[in-house]
């Protein structure tokens, strides 16, 4: 079978591809460039898309014996993950770009692309699984190794884009993608893990941010939940909601952001008990079987990365949206984020966190 992986030039993403070549198949690596590296960016070595992550795919396509090619996404990238990226802090919420890149460009274009070579399933190196229950529908579950477990950022993807998508490494430990690497010879076995967000490898969100938002005064007020003002700020996007440090107020408790109204540019605080919340709203739901259920469904909601999942009860609404109710109040629910929902461990489905 021919077989099209998305190359990153990381570890995980290499192992993918020999094994599916280990395997017998007719393996395609494809790599993407997704934004302007001539903008002064420092090298640095296991940034996810460099330069270097290109040419050290590259070097392993080479090792394993199979082609590999580089496709220019960079307009795709700035129109689908850049920019919403930056719209996002404007609007006071923090988004997951990683979720964005994953379901609406890659594996969108990574399909289409892969048609071009005959090729009817695109893998990747996410620490995920899919399968297909009894009644024929697929499933994404997660990945094996529970601390690299990558599941809560696919969970948009369609049962059209899981009919085409193989994780090659879902059912591994990390562990034993090193140790696979390290007898393949890979040149990237020891390669570091990309930590950061590809585009903003200084990781300072706000200057990022501020240098693509029009000018104009960003400033606002910070006031407490009774609507009193405690001091001012330089704009909206330099806050996220269970937030502490850089507030530059001063208090006798700990203060922390609460609420980011950003029509008003008004950023509310208070203490940390004030983060609790009982349900939260989502929009733009995507139910992985591709049928809304038709009553409420008691499941496990994560409503960060690393969150452990939370009980809770889950209702559709109304066109894509869906109520969640914690059985115990979440601490920063946090609009931006991504809620997924989870039946021990497969993806009933996900969306953004929007109501308070």
């Amino acid at each position: 079978m021919r077989i099209v992986v998305a190359m990153s030039g990381g570890v995980d993403s290499s192992v993918a591809a020999a094994r599916l070549a280990d395997a017998g198949h007719d393996v395609v690596g494809l790599s993407m460039q997704l934004y302007d590296q001539r903008e002064g960016m420092p090298h640095s070595f296991g940034r996810c898309c460099t330069l270097d992550d290109l040419q050290d795919a590259r070097q392993v396509a080479s090792t394993i014996g199979i082609p590999h090619y580089v496709l220019n996404l960079e307009r795709q990238f700035q129109a689908t993950v850049v920019d919403n990226f930056v719209s996002e802090y404007a609007a006071g919420r923090t988004p997951i770009p990683c979720s964005h890149c994953n379901s609406d460009l890659k594996f969108s274009t990574l399909v289409d692309r892969a048609a071009g070579f005959d090729a009817d399933i695109v893998a990747t190196g996410h620490y995920a699984r899919v399968d297909r229950s009894p009644d024929g529908r697929f499933r994404l579950r997660r990945g094996k190794d529970r601390q690299k477990d990558q599941s809560y950022f696919l969970f948009a993807l369609t049962q059209d884009q899981l009919a085409h998508a193989a994780f090659p490494v879902g059912d591994m430990e990390k562990a034993e993608v090193r140790a696979y690497a390290h007898q393949r010879g890979l040149p990237v076995a020891d390669k570091p893990d990309s930590q950061e967000i590809c585009f903003v490898p200084d990781g300072d969100y706000a200057r990022f941010v501020e240098k693509r938002l029009p000018e104009q005064d960003r400033g606002g007020v910070i006031t407490d939940a009774a609507g009193h003002v405690l001091g001012r700020h330089d704009g909206v996007h330099r806050y996220t909601v269970g937030q502490r440090k850089g507030l530059r107020l001063s208090s006798t408790t700990p203060l922390y952001v609460l609420e980011i109204k950003a029509d008003s540019r008004t950023v509310v605080v208070g203490d940390r008990d004030a983060l609790d919340r009982g349900q939260c709203e989502v929009r733009d739901v995507n139910w992985t079987s591709g049928v809304a259920p038709s009553g409420p469904l008691t499941v496990g909601v994560q409503i960060r990365h690393h969150h452990e999942p939370a009980a809770a009860l889950l209702t559709a609404l109304e066109g894509t949206r869906a109520l969640v109710t914690f059985e115990v109040p979440q601490r920063a629910v946090s609009p931006g984020q991504a809620a997924v929902f989870y039946d021990d461990d497969e993806v009933v489905g996900g969306g953004w966190i929007s109501g308070r």
